[in-house]
């Protein structure tokens, strides 16, 4: 088992805990399939909604946040049935608008998984408004029911009313629906070829600023992240805080990054590259390499 977890294991009920503790392996970085989710109701006797709450703390346990010391885990249940762990992100130093809200970070967990939609967020403590916004750009937003410890369960509408989203802005596809933006560069490198799938299923409806991230480590593996853009602007997840947070999860160390990349569309209405030479020099002495490129 992973030393992240040692202090949140004995938080669990013994079966619960006994349970989970080998699939805490060295490669466990917050994802469990639905099988394994079944698995762990079963030998603890309790219902998939006790489990889940009771599996915040492990998810807390993935947080990283030196400014606020307060750690948030969430989970993200995908329509698949499998659950995607998040954790808050802070940069320490760093100005707080490049945070990663733990919601986001579960989301976003699942959405590079594969995922299409989400049905329910287990978070042990209430989304904040911002989260609520992000969220509600997610399809079939509105109907994510939330999961809140010693409290009753509501869709995400009964904590956001009124709701301001892609559909206000003409935007029909929201994020997490099947979409994919084809691009034009020859490159043979393996990162730059992962970086152009990953900028092809970002989601900027807004801007058309389509973009992703990919963190190399110093054994060569690598760590990705694509922008998600949101109806009410500021609530927009940047690439660089989505690989980060993917980094993170994956236990490893900002120290560990090598290489690090930022594909972005010529044709965007922004760019990222300030924002994201920002939070990276906050955390690695290295240079981004920064490619443009056309859509096909």
């Amino acid at each position: 088992m992973q030393d992240r977890f040692i202090r949140s294991i004995t938080q669990l009920p013994t079966p619960l805990a006994d349970a989970l503790i080998p699939m805490l392996h060295q490669n466990f970085a917050g994802h469990l399939d639905a099988l394994q989710l079944a698995t762990l109701t079963s030998a603890s006797k309790m219902t998939e909604a006790e489990v889940l709450l009771a599996l915040l703390p492990i998810a807390a346990a993935l947080a990283k946040p030196p400014i606020s010391e307060f750690y948030v885990g969430a989970i993200a249940k995908g329509k698949s049935g499998d659950i995607y762990m998040g954790a808050n992100l802070e940069l320490p130093g760093e100005a707080l608008f490049h945070s990663v809200h733990a919601e986001q970070s579960a989301i976003s967990h699942a959405w590079l998984s594969g995922e299409s939609q989400i049905v329910d967020i287990i978070v042990n403590a209430s989304p904040c408004g911002h989260c609520r916004q992000f969220m509600n750009e997610l399809v079939e937003g509105s109907k994510i029911s939330i999961h809140l410890p010693a409290q009753e369960s509501h869709p995400l509408a009964y904590y956001l009313p009124y709701a301001f989203g892609p559909k206000d802005l003409n935007v029909t596809s929201p994020l997490m629906a099947k979409q994919q933006t084809e691009f034009a560069l020859d490159s043979a490198d393996p990162m730059i070829i992962e970086g152009l799938d990953h900028a092809g299923l970002s989601y900027a409806p807004y801007t058309q600023s389509f973009a992703a991230v990919v963190l190399e480590t110093r054994d060569g593996a690598t760590y990705c992240g694509r922008y998600a853009e949101n109806a009410a602007f500021n609530p927009s997840m940047l690439p660089m805080q989505m690989a980060l947070s993917n980094l993170v999860r994956h236990n490893r160390e900002f120290s560990d990054i090598s290489r690090a990349v930022l594909i972005e569309s010529s044709q965007g209405k922004i760019s990222l590259v300030g924002a994201t030479m920002d939070a990276l020099h906050t955390v690695a002495a290295i240079e981004l390499e920064h490619i443009v490129i056309d859509p096909v």
